[in-house]
């Protein structure tokens, strides 16, 4: 196996490389440091390692490589559990949760990208033993863009246009643009709204994007997302002000309420955008009718 050595270092590297580059602490904090990212590196390493020596050991009929393969996968889907476990019992404590659906979004992520660790330290290592070791750096480097391309996702500016809505109320009923939000009895609420408060419709693009933003998980990441980076003005105890998201059954369009700390419309508007559009918020019902 001695001369396979050189070719499993290389996938090693190109795995663990991988998950750096796939490893982005964003505005949510999450990884953080230094814990999580010591988490996320190790688990890492751990995948690209496992990637790279099945390789030799395929290549020298060494079948027990197979049964690695698969306890992987497992301890991966364990990982993924306790990832969601944890993120969990942080949303308890957050004044905008996440929500269940952007929670199991992240523990899929942190799954899915040991598998294209592993993926990639498989690739590379292949590469360099079936041909030279300079060939697995072209591989490598391939593999990584493909990498960061596979994580990055859509997001909510491929799907929806954003504009700044009224807010007004009449009577109790609070409305941004004709969207009724909610109801509001005291007269310090409404004044606290009026001042702190932002109003923001979003027009979905076409009709499968009207089905994905009706979708009360979507909703909640975006809330979620905003308040997250910009802070929210709220304590907990106040059931009235609180962000909220309802929606236009005319036309689809979501009204959403913030209430930012710092009331910066630029930066409010590129928050949005970058909110990640869920797995399990994507419907495609046009790609249905087609099929029909």
């Amino acid at each position: 196996m001695e001369k396979y050595l050189l070719s499993t270092t290389i996938g090693i590297a190109f795995g663990f490389i991988a998950r750096i580059v796939m490893m982005r602490t964003d505005s949510r904090q999450y990884p953080s440091y230094p814990q999580g990212r010591t988490i996320n590196l190790s688990f890492g390493f751990i995948a690209s390692f496992i990637g790279a020596v099945a390789v030799p050991s395929f290549l020298e009929s060494d079948w027990t490589a197979v049964t690695f393969l698969g306890l992987a996968s497992t301890q991966f889907r364990e990982v993924r559990n306790m990832e969601r476990q944890t993120l969990e019992k942080l949303d308890e404590m957050e004044l905008v949760p996440r929500g269940g659906p952007f929670i199991e979004g992240m523990a899929q992520a942190f799954e899915g990208r040991n598998y294209l660790v592993m993926f990639t330290a498989m690739a590379t290592t292949l590469a360099a033993s079936l041909f030279h070791f300079m060939w697995a750096i072209p591989v490598g480097i391939v593999l990584l863009i493909i990498d960061k391309v596979k994580m990055a996702g859509k997001t909510l500016q491929h799907i929806a246009d954003f504009k700044v809505g009224e807010l007004h109320f009449k009577g109790p009923n609070l409305f941004v643009d004709g969207i009724h939000l909610m109801n509001v009895g005291l007269e310090n609420d409404k004044k606290i709204i009026m001042e702190k408060g932002i109003g923001i419709v979003v027009k979905p693009k076409n009709d499968d994007s009207i089905v994905t933003l009706s979708y009360l998980g979507q909703r909640q990441a975006m809330l979620h997302h905003v308040s997250n980076v910009l802070g929210v003005y709220r304590d907990s105890g106040e059931p009235t002000l609180v962000p909220i998201s309802k929606r236009d059954m005319n036309n689809g369009s979501i009204g959403l309420l913030l209430l930012p700390q710092e009331k910066d419309i630029e930066q409010i508007m590129l928050s949005l955008r970058d909110v990640p559009i869920l797995d399990s918020a994507i419907r495609l019902p046009s790609k249905e009718k087609k099929r029909s």
